[in-house]
């Protein structure tokens, strides 16, 4: 194994394994740090982590525990990655999981870039935008666990770290690699180590790959590796097997939504005007008026309807849900309600399976123990399908903000089609 990859959530984990299969390496992603090695064949690995909102104590831990399996793999080069609207909140717990690994792997820098223009996320002075927004102001700052209210990132990380925080602004990543690596040794020679590099075009990330071609860290979004693939070609080190197989899948289907997010909701709002839809509000789960059982057999009796079931609700009814029950506490039942529900569709006979939001993408494939992914065609920017496997199980795992108004119906066809 080359590049080890740690992701703080399944959906971003699936998203950074798209770009690098897209680059030509043969990757694996796994759901938790694994208890034996990896196929000698992998090339990148990349141990799926829920980590982003729980204690940062916690996510440290689990995250050095995946970059010591990692290293143990042969790994040359770690990446961190996190969300492109960096989720966090001044506690971290991004800042914290980068102070421990630059300690654990000896690493005097940290580049910061979770730009990915495809998908509308650029860095510019240091301030993060989603498409033409500030990301202030983009609806991440209504986010129920990390909500997003500054987007100028060496504000918002400065509280989450131990180290000074530096930047390498725009006019710097233009001017490419060498420039980037100037800019870089200037900052960690003026103490501030854990650097911000802008970017708002893939030609800037692919510029950023190159200047961290032998740096031991490397965090960011899933764009920051578009560059990062052509390093290890270039040194001889890809094995260029050809394209990873794929091997899609039909039979019955369903979406489960758990985002809150702006696109989440359109997508609802557009999927459940041709498809049977539930609506499972917080208060009826609260105080056990639906459970997952009831529900798995609502969506089983339509099941060749491909039926949605969602909590996606606006920001104001999610805020009035977690002052009557607490934001841990609601967020938890709601994350076991959509593992259990995921198991028992899975086991009522639901071969295809879309989810939408990070935390329910986690619960779900925690609930279904799925040990490992399979990484198949891309659906949207950032989306790839994916398979178990272990199982006739194929899988659409999305963020929140990421897609079309209509992905569900789009990730449905794509992953009942050959790859082209």
């Amino acid at each position: 194994m080359l590049l080890g990859c740690i992701g703080d959530d399944f959906t971003g984990s699936s998203d950074l394994a798209n770009t690098l299969r897209k680059g030509g390496m043969r990757v694996t992603q796994y759901t938790g740090v694994p208890a034996l090695p990896a196929d000698g064949a992998v090339e990148a690995g990349i141990v799926a982590l829920k980590s982003r909102t729980i204690p940062a104590a916690d996510a440290v831990r689990l995250s050095l525990a995946a970059a010591d399996w990692l290293l143990a793999q042969g790994c040359r080069q770690i990446l961190f990655k996190y969300c492109s609207t960096f989720d966090s909140t001044p506690e971290g717990n991004i800042g914290p999981v980068i102070d421990a690994l630059m300690e654990r792997l000896g690493a005097d820098r940290a580049i910061v870039c979770p730009a990915f223009p495809a998908a509308g996320r650029s860095l510019y002075q240091g301030h993060l935008f989603v498409g033409d927004r500030l990301l202030s102001e983009s609806g991440m700052q209504n986010h129920p666990l990390t909500p997003m209210r500054d987007a100028d990132l060496r504000l918002w990380l400065a509280p989450q770290t131990r180290a000074a925080v530096g930047h390498v602004a725009a006019r710097e990543v233009f001017a490419g690699a060498d420039v980037i690596r100037a800019g870089l040794d200037r900052e960690v020679g003026a103490g501030r180590p854990v650097v911000v590099v802008d970017a708002i075009r893939d030609e800037d990330l692919l510029a950023i790959g190159r200047a961290a071609h032998d740096h031991r860290l490397v965090t960011g979004g899933s764009g920051v590796a578009l560059g990062l693939p052509a390093n290890f070609r270039d040194a001889g080190l890809l094995a260029d097997k050809g394209a990873q197989a794929w091997a899609p899948g039909g039979g019955p289907a369903a979406i489960l939504s758990g985002s809150c997010s702006d696109m989440t909701r359109r997508q609802v709002d557009c999927y459940r005007a041709g498809h049977p839809a539930r609506e499972v509000a917080p208060d009826e789960l609260m105080d056990g008026r639906v459970t997952a059982e009831a529900i798995a057999g609502w969506a089983l009796d339509r099941i060749d309807e491909a039926p949605l079931v969602f909590t996606s609700a606006d920001p104001d009814a999610v805020r009035a849900a977690q002052e009557r029950y607490g934001r841990a506490e609601i967020a938890g039942r709601i994350e076991d309600f959509f593992a259990e529900l995921a198991r028992r569709l899975v086991e009522g006979g639901v071969a295809r399976l879309v989810t939408a939001g990070g935390e329910t993408s986690g619960a779900v494939v925690e609930g279904l123990a799925l040990a490992a992914l399979d990484i198949g065609p891309e659906i949207a920017p950032g989306v790839p399908a994916v398979k178990a496997s272990d199982r006739p199980l194929w899988l659409a795992l999305k963020s929140g903000n990421f897609g079309d108004a209509d992905f569900f119906e789009t990730a449905l066809h794509v992953l009942e089609r050959p790859a082209r």
